[in-house]
């Protein structure tokens, strides 16, 4: 069983190459481990998702605005969220072979998805004896203790080597918004509730990054902080569970049995937090978080008025009273979304001929070629027709000209791209040749990826039909 996931997760990677979705990083020079570049189909990928999710979560919403703060941030940033004194996993060597491992993933991987871990040292010491846990590299079980790993990236800015002030490549997206409170709600002057959502590159030293991109130390999040009078809280936190899972479902299309929704029990939360739930998809490996969604109550926010003695309050004229808001956050990783849709999507059909196809069923908003115009002939008055459809449709659309190999080729190439349709231009299109029929002429002849079925379509109406579908 698990060689066959691994086959799973490996022949994905391989399409993602073969495919131009995702590269491994520096490859010409032996790679970098855990780094991954994104090609050209890759890349578009991304961007229709960060682009659904900004319009969906901020564009589309008077209650939420929008951000783009710094990734270099004051080091007191770090020391008033915490994440200098606490952002740590818990390090174990093992002594035979000295690998490394994350002890609470190797807790998890032993006592499966959801089990308490907590974040003692010395409870997970025990957990790991009392649990028999193995070394994954060499088979022992001898580990040192616990000891705390802290994953921010540092750095120094300054001309001289050695002389510049410590910085920190930033580990989350949240704090560039929450010390940009202050500024919004003087400046923009928002009513409570409202949201500021963001979309940026974190950065994190993990211990063990893995399993393709679904956890990597360079990464793109999605963040929305919601801001809101305390005592509320707990309604928007329920709110905003239930807005993103519907967005997932709904909007991109993602399994529903692959999906689950899973609170964390009190021993899990941080100390902050009076609720944390988790949107968990099952990969070939095995379920993993997917959605962070936490209510964190005045804490960061605290915090900052605390260290920078600069007020956070929000003053509400109508009840006329000053307040600390709590905030809900719904936190996405891109990337992982990514691997998501691209797992969720993957498939390798059965044909009626006994063949096989491989097949990414994308959600028509995400995926990355919405269209490919294939001419049956690359000449002719077959080749200029469908070179005048393309150039109408690229204007509007990001689709394709394919006119090499095969029909059957290109059809197959598309379906591996999860290009949704497939419009071919052939001698009926034109109304010349042998045998035409002059009933489809001034038509082109689309074919769904899913259902393999054909459709045909008026040229001047390609451009509405389309839009219908793809969004």
């Amino acid at each position: 069983m698990a060689k066959k996931v691994q086959d799973a997760l490996k022949d994905l990677v391989s399409l993602c190459k073969r495919r131009g979705f995702i590269f491994p990083g520096s490859e010409i020079y032996d790679g970098l481990a855990n780094t991954w570049d994104y090609g050209p189909y890759g890349s578009e990928l991304k961007r229709n998702i960060k682009d659904l999710w900004w319009r969906k979560f901020v564009a589309s919403r008077p209650d939420v605005l929008g951000l783009d703060s710094s990734i270099l941030l004051n080091p007191k940033v770090w020391q008033a969220s915490g994440h200098v004194g606490n952002f740590s996993d818990p390090l174990i060597d093992c002594k035979a072979c000295h690998e490394r491992f994350r002890a609470d993933h190797l807790l998890e991987e032993k006592l499966g998805e959801g089990c308490t871990v907590g974040k003692n040292f010395q409870d997970i010491a025990a957990m790991i004896v009392e649990n028999q846990i193995e070394c994954p590299s060499c088979g022992k079980k001898d580990f040192t203790e616990p000891r705390a790993f802290n994953l921010m990236f540092q750095t120094e800015i300054g001309v001289v080597e050695g002389a510049g002030n410590k910085v920190y490549l930033r580990p989350e997206t949240a704090q560039g918004i929450f010390i940009n409170f202050r500024n919004i709600i003087d400046n923009v002057r928002p009513k409570m509730p409202f949201g500021v959502g963001q979309i940026g590159k974190s950065f994190r030293n993990e211990i063990t990054p893995g399993n393709f991109i679904f956890r990597t130390r360079e990464f793109e999040q999605m963040e929305l902080e919601f801001f809101c009078e305390p005592g509320t809280e707990v309604e928007w936190y329920g709110y905003w569970k239930k807005f993103c899972m519907n967005w997932l479902l709904q909007d991109l299309g993602i399994t529903s049995k692959k999906l689950r929704m899973r609170e964390h029990a009190p021993e899990e939360l941080s100390h902050y937090s009076n609720g944390t739930s988790d949107v968990e998809y099952e990969f070939p490996f095995g379920w993993g978080e997917l959605w962070g969604i936490a209510s964190r109550t005045d804490f960061d926010l605290t915090q900052h008025q605390k260290e920078s003695k600069v007020k956070q309050e929000y003053f509400d004229p109508i009840a006329n009273k000053r307040y600390i808001p709590y905030v809900v956050e719904p936190s996405l990783g891109v990337d992982r979304l990514l691997l998501v849709l691209l797992c969720d999507a993957y498939d390798v059909e059965k044909l009626s001929d006994g063949e096989e196809r491989v097949v990414l069923h994308f959600h028509p908003s995400v995926a990355p070629v919405k269209a490919a115009v294939l001419p049956l002939v690359k000449k002719g008055k077959v080749k200029e027709v469908a070179e005048s459809i393309f150039q109408n449709l690229i204007s509007r659309f990001n689709v394709e000209y394919d006119e090499t190999q095969s029909i059957g080729k290109r059809y197959r190439r598309q379906d591996e791209l999860g290009t949704p349709y497939c419009i071919t231009v052939d001698f009926d299109t034109i109304g010349e040749g042998d045998d035409v029929d002059l009933s489809k002429k001034g038509k082109v002849t689309i074919r769904d990826r899913d259902t393999m079925q054909q459709e045909l379509v008026a040229i001047e109406d390609l451009e509405d039909w389309l839009a219908k579908r793809v969004r």
